[in-house]
């Protein structure tokens, strides 16, 4: 004797996406990206040393020697790494538009 038959899953609907959708995935690539770019260079720029937060200094003698540490320069520019990737990781992810 045969096992009866399942029943079949209903078939799954595939996501419908708007342009909308599409438009906002690539700002955040772009945002992303930007935010990334600006984070890894800036540190390293003469602007670090020249802006507002340098110019505290007399009123914090400790903020300007940690402003201009090496450590904290090199953990700004991971963040941009870190967000360059994540860009690069959403970049990847538009696939999920092509019909």
């Amino acid at each position: 004797m045969t096992p009866p038959a399942e029943p079949m899953p209903p078939a799954s609907k595939r996501r419908e996406y708007r342009w909308y959708h599409k438009a906002l995935a690539l700002a955040l690539v772009v945002f992303c990206l930007e935010v990334g770019i600006i984070l890894l260079i800036l540190p390293w720029s003469e602007w670090w040393e020249g802006n507002y937060f340098s110019s505290v200094a007399p009123t914090w003698p400790l903020w300007k020697e940690l402003w201009n540490n090496g450590y904290v320069r090199g953990a700004v520019s991971g963040l941009g790494i870190v967000n360059i990737y994540i860009s690069f990781g959403e970049l990847l992810r538009l696939r999920r538009f092509a019909e």
